[in-house]
């Protein structure tokens, strides 16, 4: 088997991750170029991977033969390198989320689709036994009709964590704060298991505990879907340490939810069940990255070489930010959003 040329744009503190995966595929992939605007970042990252070159200027990935770039820059460069490679007929796998505005999303996957290449956004947490577990009993009917949901995100996140980085806690490069940031795998997750379209959003967010910033650190939201299910969304990034994310779902037949990477179901005919995840994945840095960051990055070669749809591709990563941008208007605005709606920002690729 071919190995796929990689490129790994974005060298920092995620990028141990895919530096720790790309280890472990082994013969799969050859690591061609890392790229990040700090050199020294560049460089570390090469030293893995023999034959490959390190470089700030992400285009020069582009005169020699590359297959996949990774994405792991920060946000509002996501849409702007993409387009640039699909249209070289490059594939594309980003970091979440896969752009700021809607507009530029909506781009994305018009290139994607016009030059024929894969587009994947990394939603990792979907991956995770007990996750695909529940989806399963909901998909097979075993829960009946979903009725309600919950996600619960209290982590914290200090003042230095934002000065420490030139784009995080920005409105124009990061495109936020807790809710694009952190509660955006909740947020996937949730509208994943629910499984159908926003009818409308009431919201509020505020900056309750961070000076040096003015994205929001706290927001709340119901959302209610067009199949009846009401969620109902808290997230904070002010507590005292990253307390495990809670996920609820309910049916009339029963719950499901997570806390962490542990699923649990009852269904009012069975006992209480925890399925807890014996596979092993690759797992670098923060624990709250999780361990299957590979297992997406393997589905996404697989789709390449065989040709087949992404199973995260960017219809798919669309929808959480298309959620969050949502909750962004209804608090901005202070009144009820319906959906479909007119992002009020304007898009970065014209």
């Amino acid at each position: 088997m071919k190995p796929l040329r990689i490129a790994m744009i974005g060298c920092g503190r995620i990028s141990q991750v895919y530096k720790e995966s790309f280890k472990h595929l082994g013969d799969q992939v050859e690591v061609v170029y890392a790229v990040d605007i700090k050199l020294e970042r560049a460089k570390a990252f090469a030293e893995s991977f023999e034959g490959c070159v390190a470089t700030d200027d992400y285009r020069l990935c582009f005169q020699g033969h590359v297959d996949i770039i990774h994405l792991a820059t920060p946000h509002h460069m996501h849409p702007i390198i993409a387009i640039e490679a699909m249209k070289q007929k490059i594939h594309v796998l980003t970091e979440k989320p896969m752009a700021i505005y809607l507009q530029d999303a909506n781009r994305m996957i018009q290139v994607a689709k016009e030059e024929g290449v894969q587009l994947g956004v990394i939603f990792q947490t979907r991956y995770v036994k007990g996750y695909q577990t529940i989806k399963e009993i909901i998909r097979e009917g075993k829960l009946g009709k979903i009725i309600g949901a919950r996600s619960y995100l209290s982590w914290d996140r200090s003042d230095d964590y934002y000065q420490q980085s030139d784009w995080k806690g920005s409105w124009d490069k990061e495109g936020g704060g807790v809710l694009i940031d952190q509660a955006i795998h909740s947020i996937d997750r949730v509208q994943d298991l629910i499984g159908d379209d926003v009818e409308w959003i009431e919201a509020s967010m505020q900056n309750r505990n961070h000076h040096v910033v003015d994205v929001e650190d706290v927001a709340e939201a119901f959302i209610q879907f067009k199949n009846g299910c009401m969620y109902q969304l808290y997230a904070c990034n002010c507590y005292s340490y990253d307390a495990p994310i809670e996920i609820e779902i309910v049916g009339e037949k029963g719950k499901v939810g997570l806390i962490q990477d542990l699923a649990w179901v009852r269904l009012d005919d069975d006992e209480y069940v925890e399925i807890k995840d014996e596979r092993k994945g690759v797992a670098a840095g923060p624990s709250y990255w999780g361990y299957s960051h590979i297992m997406q990055i393997q589905d996404f070669y697989d789709a390449v070489r065989e040709n087949q749809k992404v199973t995260i591709d960017g219809v798919e990563g669309r929808k959480a930010l298309e959620i969050i941008r949502g909750i962004y208007h209804a608090a901005t605005l202070n009144k009820r959003v319906s959906f479909p709606f007119e992002d009020l920002k304007g898009a970065l690729i014209q």
